[in-house]
């Protein structure tokens, strides 16, 4: 996110020619925040490759270190030496997140059992998003809150002499909800229960399990999940610790490669988490030809090499119970959706809402001016496509400094018959800093935009 008060920096994305090669996405950054935090709560050392240096990242990575661990950056790497599961020492300055949402909760979560005080403090944006819904069962566990009205950043938490364990139900679909109580159990003495009625991202499970704690995950007949978590338990470092690729900043390259008629790319090491894929289930429903090479293991997770190639799409239903799965990829499909023969329909998106922006409404702005056919509903978009992307392009696309849709209108703009402008795109650096550099070396042509003349 842009911090401070610089210029406005706007980009256009031009009509490309066949895009073409090998590119490597940054680190997932749900796993990056999570190698960060859990190599820092680990004794011994951990050595991470692949990490995801955006902003939010590195924040926690700072909060980490100010809570005890050591974290220095190695060549390449970063050797992380952990305090050894219950020995966080307290912050003597507050955690300062700036925009990062994830980092923010699963670090509450971590800290929450501690009998000690600790002060979390982010950028706007950040301070203006909820935290009631993480804090809600910390207060279960016996933490004490101080913050602002609806449970806003800054805020104080304190921990209890000792915390007691909890079963609970999370009550949305959300993976940081889940992910920072079963923080909070690590310091908590007995088994730390979570129910989790629709499945979301497992990266906290399959990591937890990768450092040596002891987590039982049972699903029943319905699907729902049950999370069991022993407390107190040791963690270990992991010697080599390599982060795959972010399916979310993979999204935008395996997009641009199916629309820019003859392209033809190669996104190497991508998180094939079944969490993770909704995107490419749906786009492969389209008629998308995307293979998978190369499928191995990589930091506990799946992973392959995604071949992509120029494609004759078509509109489909998507149903609701895939957003969690594809949460963040809904403005790139709108933009996958906009070249489709006939209609596609996206339910379920409500959580769109509450995002850095209201993405839903920012991304039906945004087709608005660039001439794509679409209706908008409380919680549900669709759009009529044009394969052949006549008449489509020419705006100017208000970002509201949300990175995603920044990244998938300069996509669309790839494809379609006039440029298209976003008025922003410095806080593409938060989550893909190498955005531009990668899809230039494809054959993308982006260009910076005079502010008046936009």
């Amino acid at each position: 996110m842009a911090h401070g008060n610089g210029a406005a920096q706007p980009m256009r994305a031009m009509r490309a020619a066949p895009l073409g090669g090998h590119a490597r996405v940054p680190g997932d950054k749900s796993i990056s925040h999570r190698a960060f935090l859990f190599g820092g709560l680990a004794s011994g050392r951990t050595r991470v490759t692949g990490l995801l240096e955006g902003e939010d990242v590195l924040a926690t990575g700072r909060a980490m270190r100010q809570m005890g661990a050591r974290i220095e950056r190695d060549g390449e790497a970063w050797i992380v030496e952990g305090t050894g599961n219950g020995c966080l020492l307290e912050p003597d300055a507050p955690l300062d997140f700036g925009n990062a949402g994830t980092g923010v909760r699963l670090t509450m979560g971590l800290v929450g059992p501690y009998d000690f005080g600790a002060t979390f403090v982010g950028d706007a944006s950040l301070s203006r998003r909820p935290m009631g819904r993480v804090l809600d069962p910390l207060r279960m566990m016996g933490v004490q809150v101080a913050a602002r009205t609806g449970d806003r950043l800054p805020l104080s938490i304190r921990g209890p002499r000792a915390a007691a364990p909890i079963e609970y139900r999370v009550p949305m679909a959300s993976a940081q909800v889940k992910s920072a109580v079963l923080l909070a159990g690590l310091n908590t003495p007995g088994v730390t229960t979570v129910i989790e009625p629709v499945m979301t991202r497992d990266h906290t499970e399959k990591m937890l399990e990768g450092f040596g704690a002891v987590v039982e995950v049972a699903t029943d007949a319905a699907g729902v999940r049950t999370i069991r978590l022993e407390g107190q338990g040791a963690l270990k470092g992991v010697p080599d610790f390599v982060v795959p690729g972010d399916p979310s900043s993979a999204a935008f390259l395996v997009v641009a490669g199916l629309l820019v008629p003859g392209s033809d790319i190669v996104v190497e090491n991508v998180l094939m988490n079944p969490t993770r894929t909704g995107l490419l289930l749906t786009l492969e429903e389209m008629g998308a030809s995307i293979e998978r090479l190369n499928p191995r293991q990589s930091g506990g997770e799946d992973v392959a090499d995604l071949r992509v190639r120029h494609s004759a799409l078509k509109g489909v239903d998507v149903p609701a119970e895939r957003a969690p799965s594809m949460i963040d990829e809904y403005p790139v499909l709108a933009i996958a959706a906009a070249f489709a023969e006939g209609r596609t329909l996206m339910r379920g998106l409500d959580e769109l809402r509450v995002k850095e922006s209201d993405r839903l409404a920012a991304v039906a702005a945004g087709l608005k001016v660039n001439g794509v056919a679409h209706e908008e509903g409380e919680d549900w978009l669709s759009v009529e496509g044009r394969p052949d992307g006549k008449g489509l392009g020419g705006g100017m696309v208000a970002t509201h400094l949300d990175h995603r849709i920044a990244m998938s209108f300069l996509v669309l703009g790839l494809a379609a018959e006039k440029p298209v402008a976003v008025d922003d795109a410095r806080m593409i650096a938060t989550s893909f800093p190498e955005f531009t550099r990668l899809m230039e070396a494809l054959g993308a042509r982006f260009e910076a935009v005079a502010e008046r003349a936009a």
